[in-house]
């Protein structure tokens, strides 16, 4: 049941995404605060609408984040703990647990957090997953190499996207990698690399139940941009046809059994070049890379608002979905030389919405049919390169602390 006073929100969060899950839980009256890292305290949050923000010395370990809210909570009582981003969940969890507050655990978490946790899981029971091996016993990965023909894919369990992710092409260069791991080993995978389209559906769950899915593919897969430069773009797949039935079926039989009671998914997929879907990885929380503004072009729905509704309701008052749009939507984005990118030559009516990070141009188009889409996004890709790409080094893992 509702306590007698407004609810407080701590929200978890490293990047400001989430504006529009702080500004509904102020409509309907709750208090927000959030807890970031102090590398991040000067970042443009809503302030306006928070309570307060606090943050964490940069290499805070769980203990210490688990004192940090013990302290805060002397004054004020936390009733939701909300990760805004991947990294985030386990902390969440965690916090959850120690606190004994309602939600997501620790042992569900895994499921969508941890890479080697979601691919046994779904291997278990029956989800179509690329071939993969614990990195870990060493006959076992050998035996892998065996079987699996090279290249492989040498993955970290629980960086977000394609952080840390290298392309292994022979067993010497795989032994390589291992050795240089050291004690970090453990917590790696090595899986079958198969080349095909990365796809994600991103859904809203009340009570068990899926109430709202949304498919698109990517262009160029994260991994190829992260290592080799390009630009990203997602859009909606064709609506009713082969691909989005079968990506449906797979997304309701993944979030069923891992059972995500609640929340928001964004569930990556990939269709391999034997047509088949496989599964990539689960995340209960809202996907990056303005992909809730690509949902609410094409469909009117924000992601981020009803997530607030449904943390905020927690099944006391039944979640009901508003009017579904079915039009269709694209993003493309790059890393740009400019720190202010300029749109203006770029004046299609359809273009809804410009964004406005530092550093990076992007453009997120909206209409009727999938072929405009298509076409505008294949338009701008080229304009894009010459007026504002550039690249950077991708990020490497930090040493394990």
């Amino acid at each position: 049941m509702y306590p007698e006073r407004p609810l407080n929100v701590l929200v978890l969060a490293n990047f400001n995404t989430g504006d529009r899950f702080v500004r509904r839980c102020k409509e309907r009256g709750a208090k927000v605060w959030l807890l970031t890292k102090a590398k991040f305290l000067k970042k443009p949050w809503p302030r306006d609408m928070l309570e307060d923000v606090f943050a964490l010395h940069d290499d805070a370990s769980l203990r210490e984040t688990v004192y940090t809210v013990s302290y805060l909570s002397r004054q004020r009582k936390f009733d939701r703990f909300v990760p805004f981003d991947d990294v985030e969940v386990e902390v969440a969890a965690m916090l959850r647990e120690h606190f004994r507050m309602p939600g997501m655990g620790e042992t569900r978490s895994r499921l969508f957090r941890d890479k080697l946790a979601m691919r046994v899981k779904a291997k278990d029971d029956g989800i179509a997953v690329p071939d993969f091996v614990h990195v870990q016993h060493y006959d076992e990965i050998n035996a892998f190499c065996d079987r699996v023909p090279a290249p492989w894919m040498l993955k970290p369990r629980t960086e977000a996207s394609a952080t840390g992710i290298q392309k292994i092409h022979d067993k010497k260069q795989l032994w390589e990698a291992i050795n240089t791991l050291g004690d970090r080993q453990s917590f790696f995978l090595l899986e079958q690399y198969l080349p095909g389209d990365v796809h994600h559906v991103d859904s809203i769950v009340s009570e068990g139940k899926i109430v709202f899915a949304e498919c698109h593919r990517n262009g160029t897969p994260p991994w190829d941009i992260s290592h080799g430069g390009g630009m990203f773009s997602t859009f909606t797949i064709q609506r009713g046809g082969d691909d989005e039935r079968a990506l449906l079926a797979m997304n309701e039989e993944i979030i069923t059994k891992f059972g995500l009671l609640r929340g928001v998914a964004h569930i990556e997929y990939i269709k391999a070049r034997d047509g088949k879907f496989y599964f990539l990885e689960a995340g209960a929380r809202v996907g990056g890379a303005h992909v809730a503004d690509v949902v609410e072009a094409a469909t009117n729905v924000n992601l981020w608002a009803e997530w607030a509704d449904i943390e905020l309701d927690r099944g006391e008052v039944p979640y009901e979905l508003p009017v579904v749009r079915k039009d269709y939507a694209g993003l493309l984005q790059t890393l740009a030389k400019q720190e202010h990118p300029d749109f203006s030559a770029y004046t299609d009516p359809e273009i809804v919405y410009r964004t406005d990070d530092k550093h990076h141009a992007g453009l997120i188009v909206k209409a009727p049919t999938f072929e405009r889409v298509e076409q505008l996004l294949r338009g701008y890709a080229p304009r894009f390169a010459k007026d504002f790409a550039t690249s950077m080094p991708h990020y490497e893992l930090p040493p394990l602390r």
